[in-house]
């Protein structure tokens, strides 16, 4: 009878360790979130990153042909200021309508590079954004593992106090996930 009783008070859990589990499953939910989010920021960061750059690769080779553009019309402007006075009507007016044409060329590549830059800096919020909500992702999943860690240990020994330093960087980790979301936070870095 005596052993009986002693196994029925060894079996008995503390009420804190029902605490730890759900506690415990909560930062492991929180932390696989995070780290599944963190590495969609990051990829949608990397990913914006190398578009912008295409973007501004693409803006420098219109900036290229739009210069040739111009020193090719300098160069025919002077030909046409040097003219003699007896030239004849038609080469002023072939010289004029290739200054017009390389004008028009100029203008047209101004306005495209003013849309491809326009996509380049949407490109870089976009990357910037992404970052913004990575950098607390990865921040949480940190505390949230450490956080899990120590309860696990706390677990594994029966100690309380280990589960109460657990707690507090468990919550900064939630703290810090929420933020990877809603960005209430001002940036760490």
């Amino acid at each position: 009878m005596i052993h009986g009783r002693r196994k029925k008070t060894e079996d008995k859990k503390d009420p804190w360790l029902n605490h730890l589990a759900l506690t415990t499953v909560i930062f492991a939910v929180c932390a696989t979130l995070s780290t599944f989010k963190g590495g969609g920021y990051s990829t949608r960061s990397v990913i914006s990153q190398a578009q912008a750059s295409d973007q501004w690769a693409y803006y420098q080779a219109k900036s290229i042909k739009a210069n040739l553009y111009q020193i090719q019309r300098e160069r025919l402007q002077l030909e046409f200021d040097t003219l003699p006075a007896d030239a004849p009507a038609s080469k002023r007016a072939a010289y004029q309508a290739k200054l017009d044409d390389y004008s028009a060329k100029i203008k047209k590549y101004d306005a495209e590079k003013e849309d491809i830059q326009r996509t380049a800096h949407e490109l870089e919020a976009k990357r910037d954004d992404a970052q913004r909500h990575g950098q607390p992702m990865g921040l949480a999943v940190i505390f949230l593992q450490i956080a899990i860690l120590l309860s696990s240990v706390a677990g594994l020994f029966k100690r309380r106090e280990l589960w109460l330093c657990a707690l507090p960087l468990g919550l900064l980790g939630l703290v810090l996930f929420a933020n990877g979301f809603l960005l209430f936070l001002p940036p760490l870095l």
